[in-house]
């Protein structure tokens, strides 16, 4: 039966999209209306990984291009267009969605709540009742910063530490509404935060700690450019050098803080493997996660090292802000999560795929070769390294630049 995957242009839905096209001989594409690019976005990502070249060059026969609304009814297609493409479906990948950590609450409800609730129609008016496997993420655990969140937790009680984690989260209280109200399984899947060690390239999708570092970067040019327009003190006020001489910046954040990351070409095959299980009818959810965290230092010594800036976690917001740490408070969806010290559980897919073995390293080196282009050599001493963990053999938003919000 055929399968149709949203969000195929994004940091996971190419490598969603590689690992389906191992098991199907084609695929649907349903991606943004007037993109008008999207095959070539694709066959790019494929030839720039490494793909062989009999498979780039097969992709325009084994992929079907359709161009869809999320945020309107009917995906934005005529009726009959609508029914022809619902009954040729027997499995619906749903991949789409903003991640915006800045967003407001309306605009992210449009693309990820309002777009899940189309994609679900899809799936209800199709003859064949197709399985949908809808991509979520853990962070739909919301402001709980300690303690243990397995599977089937889904509560608001916590709080949440942006408008894109509240939008997630009311997506899949939709999902869990529809398959009940309509018998249709659903397969949710919520993956950590994703990296690669894949350098950066013009032509590749964000992945998102190049965003986290592209907003460090943005604010310390901002910051330096204010204060050389001020009285003449340095971009970090008067809070002088940190490490090795560089500039200094404060953050809130635990010190013993971790967050989990886990490889994305990883995280799409255990996506894969888990969608070949037979579902139980129900909603079926999975933490799609690395088998151990990340310590916060390891972060921060990789944004040092990329930002050139030394930073020091603080307990609390500095009364004295330099004009850097000011502007930084302007991103609360990136300083909450460096207080974050709880834990996924991920019972299910153990017990489904066994204990984990040793299959990749999230260390900073890992981490510095998906932000720093092959050409570009770091300054000062190489980082110590933090992790050598060992992912889950089955064993995680998609990554969405802005001007496309979902393709």
């Amino acid at each position: 039966m055929h399968v149709a995957l949203t969000g195929a242009t994004g940091f996971l839905g190419l490598r969603l999209l590689r690992r389906l096209l191992d098991t199907h001989r084609s695929v649907t594409v349903l991606v943004h209306a007037g993109s008008g690019d999207a095959l070539h976005r694709i066959t790019r990502f494929f030839a720039l990984t490494g793909a062989p070249e009999p498979f780039v060059a097969g992709l325009p026969g084994r992929l079907r291009v359709v161009e869809t609304e999320l945020e309107e009814p009917g995906l934005g297609l005529s009726r009959g267009a609508f029914q022809e493409l619902a009954d040729g479906l027997g499995t619906i990948w749903h991949s789409a969605g903003s991640i915006n950590l800045e967003g407001e609450l309306p605009e992210l409800r449009r693309t990820n709540v309002e777009g899940t609730r189309h994609v679900l129609e899809l799936a209800a008016a199709g003859h064949h009742r197709p399985v949908v496997h809808h991509v979520s993420t853990a962070f739909v655990a919301g402001s709980r910063r300690t303690g243990v969140v397995y599977e089937d937790e889904l509560d608001d009680a916590y709080g949440f530490e942006n408008a894109y984690e509240r939008s997630k989260y009311e997506a899949e209280t939709l999902i869990h509404g529809w398959a009940r109200e309509h018998r249709l399984p659903v397969v949710v899947l919520r993956p950590s935060i994703l990296v690669t060690d894949l350098p950066p390239h013009p032509d590749l999708p964000s992945h998102p700690l190049q965003v986290v570092e592209r907003i460090l970067r943005d604010a310390g040019r901002t910051a330096a450019a204010g204060s050389e327009s001020d009285a003449g003190g340095g971009p970090d006020g008067p809070h002088g050098s940190g490490r090795g001489g560089r500039p200094c910046v404060r953050m809130v954040g635990h010190p013993h803080g971790r967050l989990n990351l886990v490889p994305v070409e990883h995280a799409a095959e255990v996506m894969v493997r888990l969608a070949g299980r037979t579902p139980s009818g129900g909603v079926d959810t999975y933490h799609v996660v690395h088998d151990r965290d990340v310590p916060l230092p390891t972060i921060v010594t990789l944004l040092e090292r990329a930002v050139q800036r030394s930073i020091d976690l603080v307990a609390m917001k500095p009364d004295d802000p330099s004009a850097l740490e000011a502007l930084l408070d302007f991103y609360p969806g990136l300083t909450a999560y460096l207080t974050h010290r709880r834990r996924f559980d991920d019972t299910r897919v153990r017990a489904l795929f066994g204990p984990p073995t040793a299959s990749g390293r999230v260390d900073v080196d890992y981490l510095w070769s998906g932000l720093a282009p092959r050409d570009r050599v770091p300054s000062g001493p190489p980082p110590t390294p933090a992790l050598t963990p060992a992912l889950t053999p089955a064993l995680t938003p998609d990554a969405v630049v802005p001007s496309a919000p979902y393709a």
